[in-house]
């Protein structure tokens, strides 16, 4: 079996423990600006900006923060590596509707193969993003650690992509209202009562918000009711629980689904600079595989609209 790579791109939001535990030997960075002059790169770590100042910096009305993928050239150069040294290449992006990272690498992976005919580079669009997308990834490392072929990897990972599922709470609507989703004024009034939002994922990787809680503890509890409902035989299932600045509840997210669900494992994890731009502070999010994502969310909004009934 002629010997492969794993590349995500920045978005799978995996930390330096779960890279070391489950293989992940790289992956390609992006960048990120803040309208005060700062250009940095995004990676999966705090090295370049901590965690703190990075939020902080997001709730700043008066910046600006914005990110962009690797370059065309960066994504060529970065693959070409790789070719050079007799590797095929899985390379998994954020979803090809939220961003354009997905174009990027399949152009730069075309020019590698033309270059490197026995070089083969599958680019594998994800339709997810962030946790989302680090669940995938961890999947992926783990039939490969398991003996699995390149081939066999990208149809699991085709057959699945629809069945990962989000849910959990924002407790930060400012920045919500800052991007234009909701008005300022329903941000004050939300932060004031105590509101959480919380969504699941749609087929093409958006959120979208099934209910509204009142109160994080609510919140936490209503995530964990819902991964009972919608997920598969999770008992056998790895579990992710990702979130941008908030540590305690992730963890407290963490030992209910632990104690209430007996998952293989679960796996708490940052959102780090390349999704936390998009997804601001105060998310503390679930991810798990359950039945395919229908269309516009239909089943999962009668799933939850049963739940908030009781």
């Amino acid at each position: 079996m002629k010997k492969f790579i794993i590349l995500p791109d920045v978005t799978c939001d995996l930390s330096e423990e779960l890279r070391t535990k489950f293989g992940l030997e790289d992956y390609i960075e992006g960048y990120v600006h803040f309208s005060d002059g700062r250009d940095l790169k995004t990676t999966l770590d705090w090295s370049n900006i901590s965690r703190e100042d990075f939020y902080k910096t997001l709730s700043n009305k008066k910046m600006e923060v914005s990110t962009a993928p690797a370059s065309p050239e960066d994504y060529y150069e970065f693959y070409k590596k790789y070719a050079e040294q007799g590797y095929d290449i899985l390379a998994m992006s954020i979803s090809s509707k939220i961003s354009s990272t997905h174009n990027v690498a399949t152009g730069a992976a075309k020019r590698v193969m033309e270059e490197y005919p026995d070089c083969n580079i599958y680019c594998f669009d994800s339709l997810r993003m962030a946790g989302a997308l680090g669940l995938l990834v961890i999947y992926a490392l783990q039939l490969k650690k398991d003996g699995k072929t390149m081939d066999e990897i990208i149809a699991w990972l085709e057959e699945n992509k629809h069945k990962v599922h989000q849910m959990g709470p924002i407790d930060d609507l400012i920045f919500v209202a800052r991007r234009g989703r909701i008005s300022m004024g329903k941000a004050i009034m939300g932060n004031f009562a105590g509101v959480k939002p919380m969504g699941d994922c749609n087929r093409e990787g958006y959120v979208t918000v099934l209910t509204k809680a009142k109160g994080m503890n609510k919140a936490l509890a209503l995530s964990v009711e819902y991964a009972r409902a919608v997920s598969t035989d999770i008992e056998n299932q790895y579990v992710l629980v990702s979130h941008s600045n908030r540590q305690a509840y992730a963890e407290t997210l963490a030992d209910m689904v632990k104690k209430e669900l007996n998952p293989k494992d679960v796996f708490i994890s940052d959102v780090f600079s390349g999704s936390g731009t998009n997804v601001g502070p105060g998310m503390v999010g679930l991810y798990f595989l359950g039945a395919e994502i229908s269309e516009d969310l239909v089943n999962e909004k009668a799933i939850m609209a049963k739940l908030t009934e009781k």
